[in-house]
C-alpha cells in the first residue's frame, strides 16, 4: 500500500476545516434579540394602547376672576348630565395669612357647591372676601355651563336661589335678563341686574356696588344677601341689611328700575 504524500495531507485536512465552519455558521440562528429589536418586533404595544386613553363624558368651565383686597379669586366646574360634580379654586388669594385662611375656607366652599348644586351657599367664617369672590365666579362659571351646554347642564343654573328654575329650564329662551338704572349713595353708586323666566325672578346680582375701604368689607356682607332675598321676595318688598343702610336703599331703588323695565 502506498502512503499518502504529505502535501496531500495538508490539502485533506484544510479542506475539513472549511467545511466545519460552514456548517457552524449554518448552524447559526437566523435573527438575535437585537436585531428582532431593530426591526420592530420586540416593540410591546401597551404603551401605545394606553396612550389615547382619555375620560369623557364630562364637561369644565371656568368662571371669570372675582377681584378682592387679597387677590383674585377664580372657580372651575366639572359639570355631568346636568349635576356640578366638581368644584375648585384655580385662583385664590396667598401670600401671609391668606394662605391659612384659604386652605381653610376653599374646600369648604368647594363640597358646599356640590352639595348645594348652586351658587347659594354659606360664606365661611373668617373668609368673608374670599367667599364673596368665589360666589361670584362660581356663578359666573354656572352661566357659562347653562349658555354652552343645553339643557342637560342648564339645570345648574339653580345657582340663581330660585328652587324652581330647574323645571322652567325647557323655557329658558323666554328668560330675560335685565339692568336697573344706576342708584347713586353717599358711598358709591349701586346698580342690579335680574333675569326673570316665567313671570319669576330666577336670578339677581349687583353690577356696580360701594367699593373701597370700609365699603368693600359692608358690600361683601350685604350684597349675597340682597341677592337672594330678591329672588326669595320675587320683587323690590325686600329688607334691609343691617349695618348696609344705604347700600340697601340704593339695591332696592336699582332692582325696582328693573323690574319696572322687565314688566313688573
Amino acid at each position: 500500500m502506498r502512503k499518502s504524500h504529505p502535501i496531500r495531507r495538508v490539502v485533506l485536512a484544510g479542506a475539513a476545516t472549511v467545511s466545519g465552519i460552514v456548517l457552524l455558521l449554518s448552524l447559526k440562528p437566523a435573527s438575535d434579540p437585537g436585531s428582532a429589536q431593530a426591526a420592530g418586533v420586540g416593540a410591546p404595544p401597551a404603551a401605545s394602547a394606553q396612550g389615547g386613553a382619555q375620560a369623557a363624558g364630562s364637561g369644565t368651565v371656568t368662571g371669570e376672576a372675582a377681584q378682592t383686597q387679597y387677590g383674585a379669586v377664580q372657580v372651575r366646574l366639572t359639570v355631568s348630565n346636568g349635576k356640578i360634580t366638581r368644584a375648585e379654586a384655580v385662583q385664590a388669594p396667598k401670600g401671609g395669612q391668606s394662605d391659612q385662611i384659604t386652605a381653610n375656607a376653599v374646600p369648604k366652599l368647594n363640597q358646599a357647591v356640590v352639595t348645594a348644586q348652586s351658587a347659594e351657599i354659606d360664606a365661611v367664617s373668617g373668609a368673608t372676601y374670599t367667599s364673596a369672590a368665589y360666589k361670584e365666579s362660581l356663578q359666573s362659571a354656572i352661566d357659562k355651563a347653562k349658555a354652552s351646554g343645553g339643557s342637560s347642564q342648564g339645570s345648574g343654573s339653580q345657582g340663581s336661589g330660585s328652587q324652581g328654575s330647574g323645571s322652567q329650564e325647557s323655557g329658558a329662551a323666554q328668560a330675560k335678563t335685565v339692568t336697573g338704572g344706576v342708584a347713586q349713595t353717599q358711598y358709591g353708586p349701586v346698580q342690579v341686574r335680574i333675569t326673570v323666566s316665567g313671570g319669576k325672578i330666577t336670578r339677581a346680582e349687583t353690577v356696580q356696588a360701594p367699593k373701597g375701604g370700609q365699603s368693600d368689607q359692608i358690600t361683601a356682607n350685604a350684597v349675597p344677601k340682597l341677592n337672594q332675598a330678591a329672588v326669595t321676595a320675587g320683587s323690590a318688598d325686600i329688607d334691609a341689611v343691617s349695618g348696609a343702610t344705604y347700600t340697601s336703599a340704593g339695591y332696592k331703588e336699582s332692582l325696582q328700575s328693573a323690574l319696572d323695565q322687565a314688566g313688573g
